[in-house]
């Protein structure tokens, strides 16, 4: 009797995971977001919400990334998510709570000590507005006037992220079962709210629920995207009708006065239509690019550190901003510049260029609790890929 030999299968090498082209591509949105809110808040133009809704696109980036990791159970997501994005608020309140209660803020601020105390705790877990200051004296020549009110205007942001990630797994089973109603759910909120048809009393919970309807249907839409449920339309669907949703959203902006002062951030219904519909078109075109394409690849490693310190920059741009500007007064005190070249101590070039170095400086001071918060050895200036995790070398998003 004879037996046919055995082979041996064979042996498979392992292969490098490489990077999605889709997040090569998100990378680039996000960090067009950030210049672009880092340029508003600096310059206030009007316009610039216009040209990239970043608040509209880094919460559709947001859904998109919350979507993928909810294949793990929801309570390890929510844990990891509220993980990476509490570290850095909590440095944030570290510098900043101290430096207001060095300059008189306290308990008997507002009269009510124990309402004080409570409140600090949204600065730990801030599911409503952290308080501050107002009206705080500067430091002259080195920070303005209520510098606290700068400091704190980002914090919206993080309070309307934490409460999206407490509410996507719920969000993400109802766009499974009805993925239209889902999805157009916080425009027709954003409707109710502008028309009258909902009142709310108070401010915190209103605030919550405002932010929700102008920038909900965003983080929808990137849980959508990752999905596949915008695939699932006609390729001419998406086209044909986001124009329309934005174009609804100018028409009622320029019906109410829009203009410097008064833009998208002064109106929820005109912010969620125009960001819907640009979120929508992005989304739709979502290039797959297995490598950075050419003209990108010299500015891969900027792209890379925006990305990965992107919660530093956010928390940290408006008080740069803002010491960056009353540096840039102090050499109005030159008589020889202010008299040979006020044009250029009057532009905002060199006070964004400014900014952009202390936010340089706050990503090498402060950086490194969004490695920690990843359970990443912190680096520097990261613009490289970020190392894997030591516990089996696996990354978790």
């Amino acid at each position: 009797m004879t037996t046919a030999p055995v082979t041996e299968a064979p042996r498979q090498e392992p292969t490098a995971v490489k990077k999605p082209g889709r997040d090569r591509y998100f990378d680039l949105l996000r960090a067009l977001a950030l210049f672009r809110v880092v340029l508003y808040h600096l310059t206030g133009w009007a316009w610039l919400p216009l040209v990239f809704p970043s608040m509209g696109v880094m919460f559709a980036l947001a859904g998109n990334l919350m979507a993928r990791s909810l294949k793990r159970p929801a309570v390890q997501v929510i844990r990891g998510r509220m993980r990476r994005l509490l570290p850095p608020l909590w440095l944030l309140g570290v510098v900043g709570v101290t430096a207001m209660v060095l300059q008189g803020w306290g308990p008997d601020e507002d009269g009510h000590p124990g309402w004080w105390l409570l409140h600090l705790a949204f600065w730990i877990v801030p599911l409503s507005d952290p308080p501050y200051a107002e009206g705080l004296p500067g430091v002259h020549g080195f920070i303005g006037e209520n510098w606290a009110a700068d400091l704190a205007g980002p914090l919206w942001y993080i309070r309307a992220y934490l409460w999206y990630v407490l509410l996507s797994p719920v969000l993400l089973k109802a766009l499974r079962v009805l993925p239209a109603l889902t999805i157009f759910m916080p425009v027709a909120l954003a409707v109710a709210f502008e028309q009258g048809w909902i009142t709310l009393p108070g401010e915190r919970i209103p605030s919550a629920l405002t932010d929700f309807s102008t920038f909900g249907a965003c983080w929808i839409l990137g849980m959508a995207h990752q999905e596949g449920i915008l695939k699932r339309l006609p390729r001419y669907i998406v086209p044909s009708v986001a124009p329309v949703i934005s174009l609804a959203g100018l028409w009622y902006a320029l019906h109410h006065d829009f203009g410097t002062g008064n833009d998208l951030d002064s109106m929820p219904l005109a912010q969620a239509l125009w960001s819907f519909g640009t979120v929508v078109l992005l989304l739709h075109l979502s290039p797959s690019w297995s490598e950075w394409p050419r003209r990108l690849r010299l500015l891969a490693g900027t792209i890379t550190l925006l990305n990965s310190r992107a919660v530093t920059i956010y928390l940290w741009h408006n008080t740069c901003i803002l010491i960056g500007a009353t540096l840039w007064d102090r050499l109005w005190g030159f008589p020889v510049l202010e008299q040979n070249v006020p044009g250029l101590l009057e532009s905002i070039w060199p006070v964004l260029v400014l900014a952009w170095i202390l936010i340089g400086c706050c990503i090498l001071a402060f950086g490194w609790a969004e490695d920690l918060a990843a359970k990443q050895r912190p680096r520097l200036w990261p613009t490289g890929e970020a190392p894997a995790k030591a516990r089996g070398g696996r990354r978790r998003a």
